[in-house]
């Protein structure tokens, strides 16, 4: 087995020399945590080198030298450059995710190159993806790339961690491709978001655009369940932790101290980017200077901004509007021997990072949006003897983990201005406190038990789908079900009725038999050896009409009625007079739940939602059983919660009871139950040893075997008694 990543960039920097090309690994955070981890499998990358070139020999020097590291690198022209990664990844993806809907870019060779150059990721990486390897695919860039590779290794085990945010729905519902991009994602096992929030925008997406089922934290597909997960990516802390005490960086604090005076200094570091929120952070310093006149000489801010993308409009004017505001309040509030800003536009080698770090007592982070911002706990993992105070937006992803920061909304320049003055004025037993719990979680949750995690949960959801896929009914299951079929002498035949012998209908009383149902229905019941029982939640008035003419046997309500020889018997001989609060909350519900309507069977009452919007029926959903616990309580009552419905009925009876009554009267050799509800466990529950059970659609533990599909239990049933 190996372990295949595949990233837009290959964790290398290569630059040409007179003799060929330098190749030297990098030490980011993904391929730190990458490399750490405790496996004695091959670890492969797929990615785009970094560098441009057309010439053929220069890429096979390139090539030669980049597989004996294992890297395989994605050759791209200057127009996909263009199109692919400054194009639709940096001008459509990243503004939408991160919440800058006006900045978006939309053009159509902008998409053409995103999916083209998927492609050549994937055909880059077929050819050495074998059976049991693990393929992990990172980040935004690359989210058709999941789906590719499925379609080509349908049973690679797949992988996709999303870097940064996951906007609501009401803004990805914008993108014109969100279709195509959500099912590109969904060829993966497992995708991993940093927070719960952009795990649970993404399942609302999937919801909404897709119509797909999910169950808490998993999608469920035909052949396979797709888990989403959160695991917020850590930074290597003993790397950082350790670094201020390196002589090289002891040097340079020194220097930069001196330099700096006895000024208290305030961090600020971020990519030159409209997410990382540097205007609103400026207004903020500039008020705190306004307004705080004691701070003069005593307080500067060191604001260091890396290059990035500055030869676009947007971000050119971002650095013009930046170089403007730091000029106008140094030109007001500067005296001679203190500048209130200190501003570096280019990029720091580790050591000076660290040693501004070290000698910082504040860090102000604030972005406007940000997936999970590594400076603020690479700050907080560089505070070795020296107190800390960090100053984070809730809008990073890092603040749900950094509860102990001073937390603040990045819009509002006054809690900015504010926030600086906290901290400031911090005890220093406050500071240490705040610092080592914060400092506690980050040295556990580092990037290496990040890597660690997401790898160890995509192996166990590997041997899950794998389990799935056994049970899924195909041809060798079906030639066992049918030998026993064919042996036996006396069979029970228990069918659910909706959503397994007939489709789901947006109308429950449209949902009729068809001509091909009732046609194998009369064969399957000219079997003088079968006792056909249609168990249905349906009430019995329908059935009956809808299979008049037909020798069936019926289980109705939920085995509150049944049907023999021609004739129906009621297990409950009391009426249920339902009570009026009960009505009440159900009434209530309907009026605040349009599409939904009530159900009045002679035992039961029932909820139907199917044309509701997802998430206001999960809210009314919890709404109601809460509100029904009481009173049902009070009445010895049971709330069902089914395929988008609830159903209120008498616990004495069910799917299941009615399976045991069948079998209390005679020996069956061959049992066989076929559902596709929770309702459909009782019957699978029940059954002897030797009985088969079938759950149609999402997966079961309970049942034997598994039809993905409704439209295909019509052929199971048609196959078996030919």
């Amino acid at each position: 087995m190996k372990i295949i990543i595949i990233a837009n960039r290959l964790p290398v920097k290569i630059q040409r020399e007179e003799e060929g090309f330098c190749i030297v690994r990098s030490e980011g955070g993904l391929a730190t945590g990458l490399g750490s981890l405790e496996t004695d499998t091959e670890i492969f990358w797929v990615g785009w080198p970094g560098i441009h070139t057309e010439d053929e020999n220069e890429k096979q020097e390139i090539i030669w030298k980049l597989h004996e590291m294992n890297f395989h690198p994605v050759f791209l022209s200057a127009d996909q450059i263009e199109n692919y990664y400054e194009g639709y990844s940096n001008s459509t993806i990243w503004p939408l995710c991160h919440y800058f809907f006006s900045y978006m870019e939309y053009r159509a060779e902008y998409w053409g190159a995103y999916q083209e150059v998927n492609r050549l990721f994937c055909w880059e990486a077929i050819p050495f993806i074998e059976k049991e390897d693990m393929v992990w695919v990172q980040d935004y860039q690359l989210m058709l790339l999941p789906k590719m590779i499925r379609t080509e290794k349908p049973d690679t085990n797949i992988g996709y961690f999303h870097h940064i945010p996951f906007p609501s729905y009401e803004l990805f519902r914008v993108l014109p491709e969100r279709e195509a991009v959500l099912e590109g994602l969904l060829g993966a096992d497992l995708i991993g978001f940093h927070t719960h929030d952009y795990m649970r925008h993404f399942i609302s997406a999937i919801y909404r655009v897709l119509d797909l089922n999910c169950t808490l934290d998993e999608i469920n597909l035909q052949d396979r369940t797709v888990h989403v997960d959160a695991f917020p990516m850590g930074i290597n802390y003993e790397q950082f932790h350790n670094a201020p005490t390196l002589p090289e960086v002891r040097e340079k604090s020194e220097m930069l101290r001196e330099e700096l005076g006895d000024t208290t200094v305030i961090l600020s570091v971020d990519r030159l980017d409209y997410s990382k929120g540097i205007l609103h952070r400026l207004q903020g310093f500039k008020q705190f200077l306004e307004h705080n006149p004691e701070y003069h000489k005593k307080v500067s801010l060191a604001m260091i901004v890396v290059p990035s993308r500055d030869n676009v409009d947007i971000y050119a004017d971002l650095k013009t509007k930046i170089d403007q505001t730091i000029g106008e309040i140094n030109g007001q509030y500067s005296r001679l021997g203190w500048t209130p800003i200190y501003y570096f536009y280019r990029s720091f080698s580790f050591e000076e990072l660290v040693a501004m770090y070290n000698i910082a007592e504040i860090a102000l982070v604030t972005p406007l949006r940000d997936g999970m911002n590594l400076v603020a706990k690479e700050y907080l993992a560089c505070k070795g003897e020296n107190n800390g105070v960090l100053i984070l937006s809730e809008m990073a992803g890092a603040a749900i983990e950094l509860q102990d920061a001073i937390t603040i909304n990045p819009n509002d320049a006054v809690e900015i201005e504010q926030a600086i003055v906290d901290a400031l004025t911090m005890p220093e037993a406050e500071k240490k406190e705040r610092l080592h719990k914060m400092q506690e979680r980050i040295s556990t949750q580092d990037v290496k038990k990040w890597a660690k995690d997401f790898v160890k949960e995509l192996q166990s959801i590997k041997a899950q789908n794998k389990e799935i896929l056994q049970k899924v009914v195909g041809k060798r299951q079906l030639n066992q079900i049918k030998g026993a079929y064919d042996d036996a002498a006396f069979r029970l035949l228990l069918l659910d009725y909706d959503g397994t012998l007939a489709p789901f209908v947006k109308r429950p009383e449209d949902a009729i038999p068809s001509p091909q149902l009732l046609d194998l229905l009369q064969k399957m019941t000219s079997d003088k050896k079968n006792k056909v029982v249609i168990n249905s939640g349906r009430n019995r008035q329908v059935l009956d009409q809808w299979f008049r003419g037909l020798d069936l046997d019926f289980a109705a309500e939920h085995g509150t009625f049944y049907k023999e020889n021609g004739r129906w018997h009621e297990n409950m001989q009391k009426k249920v007079e339902w009570d009026d609060e009960i009505i009440d909350i159900l009434q209530h519900t309907i009026d605040k739940t349009p599409r939904s309507h009530l159900e009045r069977k002679d035992t039961s009452l029932v909820w139907h939602y199917r044309k509701v919007d997802v998430w206001l029926a999960e809210l009314r959903t919890q709404q109601l059983v809460n509100a029904l616990i009481g009173p049902c309580s009070r009445l010895n009552l049971q709330i069902v919660p089914g395929n988008k419905i609830v159903e209120i009925k008498s616990p004495d009876f069910n799917k299941g009871s009615e399976v045991l009554r069948r079998l209390a009267q005679k020996d069956y050799d061959f049992v066989l139950a076929i559902g596709d509800d929770t309702t459909d466990e009782d019957m699978f529950r029940v059954l002897p040893p030797g009985g088969i059970s079938i759950k149609v659609g999402n997966f079961s533990p309970t049942a034997k075997y598994r039809i993905p599909l409704q439209s295909s239990v019509i052929t199971f049933l048609s196959n078996l008694i030919k």
